[in-house]
Parts: structure tokens; C-alpha cells; sequence
């Protein structure tokens, strides 16, 4: 058995040590958004969260995740209350097909938890190694901008939000 904390639920699994920790995610757990893109670390479209890290899910064996925090696109949000990062892909209307979003979400979530005010070039740097087909990369990063503003804006104390759209 392999004790997984997932989104800050802990899972006992009784699988290979080698399986690669996307497997588990899909098959065990029943957590669907990590999507199985090249297997090869390639895509991006695996990519999950582990200890606030972007981590190609494909590659990654649960033999090394005892005891490590690993956060899902489930982890962030609902459809009926989607997180910030969730609800910028939204109004920017940054999925097309939406086989790369959750990875592209995960991936941009570990650079906005480390950085609350990321630079275009630390962005671009971040998302580099996740491949959209559709070609929506321009409306992905402008979601990533809105998603770190509305961050930032929410985490200043006594300020009052205003709903705009």
C-alpha cells in the first residue's frame, strides 16, 4: 500500500510502486483532469501539482509521492465555484478543445503560488513546456495575467472587490 495525500485527502493505493502516478489518478482515484497526452513528458497535458511544483503526471512513479502534497485540477476549484486561475481560462475564453487545460491550469497555478506578480518572460518560461494544438496560447497567457491580477487584488486587506464583466 502507498499512502498518496491528494488535494489534502489522503489515499491508501495498492499499486506498483513504478506505476506512473497519472494511472493512479485516473484509474483509482477516478480524478479525470490530468488527460494522458504523449506519455512522454512532452505535452503537458498530465501535469499536476507536487509540493507546489509542476510535475509531468506521466513521468512520475508513486514509489517517490509518500507523504508529498499533490494538487489536482479538482483541487482548485467546482464548476460551481471555479478558482481564480479557473474563472480567468473562463473569461478569456482560453479553452478550444480543452484537452490541455487542466495541465495548463496546474502549470500556471504552481507559478502564481510562488509569484504573485510574474513577469510576460516568467510566464512565458513557465508555460513553455505545455503544448496547446488549438493554438489558444495567446488567450492562456492573457488568462494567467488576469487570473495573477485578480490574485493580488484579493489578497490586499480591507479591499473591497468589484465585479466587473
Amino acid at each position: 500500500m502507498i499512502s498518496l495525500i491528494v488535494n489534502g485527502t489522503t489515499h491508501q493505493v495498492d499499486v506498483d510502486p513504478a506505476t506512473p502516478l497519472l494511472y493512479v489518478l485516473r484509474d483509482t482515484l477516478g480524478m479525470h483532469g490530468a488527460k494522458y497526452g504523449c506519455g512522454l513528458g512532452q505535452c503537458g497535458a498530465c501535469t499536476v501539482m507536487l509540493d507546489k511544483q509542476a510535475v509531468f503526471s506521466c513521468l512520475t512513479p508513486v514509489a517517490v509521492l509518500e507523504g508529498r502534497q499533490i494538487k489536482t485540477i479538482e483541487g482548485l476549484g467546482t464548476i460551481e465555484h471555479p478558482g481564480p486561475l479557473q474563472q480567468a481560462f473562463i473569461d478569456e475564453q482560453a479553452a478550444q478543445c480543452g484537452y490541455c487545460i487542466a495541465g495548463m491550469i496546474m502549470r500556471a497555478q504552481a507559478l502564481l503560488e510562488r509569484t504573485s506578480s510574474p513577469t510576460e518572460a516568467q510566464i512565458r518560461a513557465q508555460m513553455q513546456p505545455n503544448l496547446c494544438r488549438c493554438g489558444t496560447h495567446i488567450r492562456i497567457l492573457a488568462a494567467i495575467r488576469l487570473a495573477a491580477d485578480t490574485m493580488r487584488q484579493a489578497a490586499i486587506p480591507g479591499r473591497v472587490q468589484e465585479v466587473s464583466r
